[in-house]
């Protein structure tokens, strides 16, 4: 089984991830070819290698017309629908897209159609979106276990179309969170993570973290534009082959913990999403009896370590409790990819979990299922036998 880590300590853009993948091995002209299929004029390729703070990498540089034209999402995502590509090129872009155009939306406070994508409409933007999609794809990466390292960000100001930004801007800070991504601290005061780039390594993870065991196969150094003095402004691919000595992930944990017998019974499955949205792992609650007889709730969360203040926020602000109990355990988890099945004409994503290289689980996703049975007529649980039919086919 293939598995990819991806090394974004110091940041991450699109062309540099697009670059990382071309020196991993992905055909430079297939990507190239891939973006001609846009059928969008102007839009050329072209890639070096350089030096960055001493080391070797490669650079591509996105060469597109100026363009004032400010996309909504339709149009984008109609571009791509109508682009002569592989469709499973085409459904990792138009998910980086949809996860873009909701970090915006909820920024600005309006619709997802209603976004203008300004930078990230621009052609470099979907060049450096379609072309990742293609070069993912030439190494077998869509289909694989993908995980990422905590993503710096950077800090100080940058200018974009809605003026000077506090860095990380807006949308990126958005797009992690909404992910439950880790940050990394960085010393440099510049941006260092993009909209585009976060956008790309959040839909591609199925985990965040170290280098995973692995026996690497390929690896590939991805350059910025710029060489600052203070670090190497690159990114890392490393392609592998799952290591058979370890047939699960093990990653130190915390257990949040707390006992809450004064909120309202209505409010915690708001607790709990908000737990997730703060970085959880995962997060539940179970009855207990507290003091003088009172119902309560033991509410726990599994948090990884640079999440727990976040996460320990999340309980003092949505609860009622004044304390929690931390508790360190492992947790082992199973390497995982997630595959799209067609279900009549609807794609719905399903995460697959491997032991020693064999599927023993495959779970659709609920949402994407339950909107396939509400368009198609069928029952739900026709459809998760159906979708997981076709997986195991």
């Amino acid at each position: 089984m293939t598995v990819a880590w991806i090394d974004a300590g110091n940041g991450c853009a699109g062309d540099m991830l697009l670059a990382a993948l071309v020196d991993a091995g992905a055909d430079f002209d297939a990507i190239t070819e891939g973006l001609a299929g846009l059928g969008v004029d102007g839009i050329r390729l072209t890639e070096q290698v350089v030096r960055r703070h001493g080391l070797r990498a490669r650079h591509v540089v996105v060469d597109a017309p100026e363009t004032r034209h400010a996309r909504h999402l339709p149009e984008i995502l109609g571009l791509i629908s109508a682009a002569a590509l592989p469709d499973a090129v085409k459904a990792f872009a138009t998910k980086v897209f949809d996860r873009l155009a909701d970090a915006e939306a909820a920024v600005h406070g309006i619709g997802r159609d209603h976004v203008h994508f300004h930078e990230v409409g621009a052609l470099d933007a979907i060049a450096d979106i379609v072309g990742c999609a293609v070069g993912l794809d030439a190494l077998g990466l869509l289909a694989a276990t993908v995980t990422v390292s905590p993503i710096a960000v950077g800090a100080g100001t940058v200018s974009a179309a809605h003026g000077r930004l506090t860095v990380p801007p807006p949308a990126v800070l958005a797009l992690l969170t909404d992910a439950g991504a880790p940050v990394a601290a960085h010393p440099a005061a510049r941006e260092l993570c993009t909209p585009t780039g976060a956008a790309l390594l959040v839909t591609l993870a199925g985990a965040y973290g170290p280098m995973p065991a692995c026996v690497p196969v390929k690896v590939g150094v991805g350059a910025g534009t710029a060489d600052p003095p203070g670090h190497a402004n690159i990114v890392r691919v490393v392609v592998g082959a799952a290591s058979e000595e370890r047939a699960w992930v093990r990653a130190k944990m915390t257990v949040v913990e707390t006992t809450v017998d004064d909120l309202d019974p209505r409010l915690w499955p708001e607790v709990l999403a908000a737990l997730r949205g703060a970085g959880a792992a995962d997060a539940w609650c179970a009855p207990v009896t507290a003091p003088k007889g009172r119902p309560g709730m033991v509410l726990t969360a599994l948090s990884a370590d640079d999440r727990v203040d976040g996460v320990c926020a999340a309980v003092f602000a949505h609860t009622s409790t004044l304390g929690v109990r931390l508790s360190p355990v492992e947790r082992r988890s199973l390497p995982r990819d997630r595959v799209t099945v067609d279900y009549r004409g609807h794609e719905v994503s399903v995460k697959r979990g491997f032991l020693n290289g064999s599927v023993v689980t495959a779970q659709p996703e609920y949402e994407e299922v339950k909107a396939a049975a509400d368009a198609t007529g069928q029952p739900l649980r026709r459809v998760l036998e159906e979708v997981r039919a076709a997986v195991e086919a």
